[in-house]
């Protein structure tokens, strides 16, 4: 090796160009099976795509009309997901980094749990949904309240559901976010006399909130497209309603998609339509992260 030449050996340059172009033909063959993707979909269900499909209710046996409620039902779901599923996981990821002792047996425990649960398949948390949701706290609302609605599938429990399964990918996105945030900012605000909680609130917060989004964004990508989990905890084959409540049943995109590949009566008329859901899933799923990333973006510059 000649020390001087400032050059490496010929074997680690080649070895390092090979690695570059594994590397690069890796990021390349990625973004060519996404847009192959949308543009399989976007040329086979855009002829099929137009506001009555949009905006009409589903008839005969799904393969005609539109997909008005599965669209209306998988907004809410995913709304009433996001509302549920945050706040607690954000609660969690303050917790195991300002106050839990980082060696504890409990906060080791926890972070197991958290890791545990992001490998668990999303039919396991459709079965505790049914078990944990409908049958133990929906049954015991029902024999409070009288409400027999709470004892069955609906739009909360698959809410609820899927706010479980996302809790993973909130709190360690939350949990980077608060250990980004610089030590010397916590020590400054204590030392100004505010304590562990205000220093929390005025300081650690608005200084990791756009990472508490990029969790938001990662559980809204992650549960707009689930199905397996809702199966059993109140989505609907088919409704000529939009729900009313909370408590009532829905249909989901997701679902809706399923039951026309696999279920219609008449695959073949049935298939231009599943092109035509899957791009306007796609598109909901799209819009609901862009809408968080462009808050992000507001509060990143503010």
């Amino acid at each position: 090796m000649n020390v001087f030449s400032g050059q490496r050996p010929l074997s680690k340059r080649l070895l390092g160009f090979f690695a570059v172009l594994i590397a690069a033909t890796a990021a390349v063959a990625i973004i060519g099976l996404l847009l192959g993707m949308l543009g399989t979909f976007s040329i086979k269900g855009f002829p099929n795509l137009d506001w009555e499909f949009l905006s009409e209710f589903p008839r005969n046996n799904n393969t005609e009309g539109g997909i008005w409620p599965a669209l209306a039902g998988t907004t809410l779901l995913v709304l009433l997901m996001t509302i549920l599923g945050v706040p607690i996981g954000t609660a969690t990821a303050i917790y195991l980094t300002e106050y839990a002792r980082q060696n504890s047996f409990f906060a080791r425990s926890v972070r197991f749990a958290v890791n545990t649960l992001a490998g668990v398949p999303s039919i396991v948390f459709g079965l505790f949904g049914v078990g944990f949701f409908i049958q133990f706290l929906g049954g015991g609302v029902e024999r409070i309240t009288g409400n027999a609605s709470f004892g069955d599938g609906s739009l909360l429990w698959s809410a609820a559901t899927l706010a479980v399964l996302t809790l993973p990918v909130v709190i360690v996105a939350v949990e980077e976010a608060l250990r980004a945030v610089p030590r010397d900012l916590r020590e400054a605000s204590l030392a100004l006399g505010a304590t562990r909680w205000q220093t929390i609130r005025n300081v650690v917060l608005p200084n990791s909130v756009t990472g508490i989004l990029t969790g938001s964004i990662l559980a809204v990508g992650r549960g707009a497209g689930e199905v397996a989990a809702i199966l059993f905890v109140g989505v609907t084959y088919s409704s000529e309603v939009l729900p009313g409540s909370v408590t009532d049943k829905f249909m989901h995109l997701g679902y809706h998609l399923y039951v026309l590949a696999t279920q219609s009566p008449d695959v073949d008329k049935a298939l231009p339509l599943q092109y035509a859901t899957t791009l306007v899933l796609l598109g909901l799923t799209f819009l609901l992260n862009f809408t968080a990333i462009f808050i992000r973006s507001r509060l990143r510059k503010n």
